[in-house]
């Protein structure tokens, strides 16, 4: 279960190390890529929690997420719409939804763990 936020810690140490500096006009699909890479990765941790964690359905779902999103950015932009509000939502969405699961999941352990001393 620690793999993930491992990678994640890693990752951003990595990227405050780095001197890297994005032009303006890709913000919207970094932005995006982000978002779907962190609803991936605590959709992961809260299946890891619920005991259905599967690797295929992770890293497919993770690259597949990145892919879907980035699309989305790229077509809205060629059709001057700005459809990656669509993945912003919709991955803002999942994003809190899995969160409020795992702090349930966590409350629920915490309460039965206190309960037993």
């Amino acid at each position: 279960m620690w793999l993930p936020v491992l990678g994640l810690l890693i990752g951003l140490f990595l990227g405050s190390l780095a001197d890297i500096n994005i032009p303006a006009e890709y913000a919207n699909y970094l932005s995006i890529a982000v978002l779907a890479a962190l609803d991936t990765l605590f959709g992961g941790i809260r299946a890891h929690l619920q005991n259905i964690y599967d690797e295929k359905v992770f890293v497919s779902g993770f690259f597949f997420n990145i892919i879907l999103a980035a699309s989305l950015a790229f077509l809205g932009v060629h059709l001057g719409v700005d459809l990656y509000l669509a993945a912003v939502f919709a991955f803002g969405v999942r994003l809190f939804q899995n969160i409020a699961v795992i702090r349930r999941i966590f409350l629920t352990k915490w309460s039965a763990n206190k309960e037993k001393m």
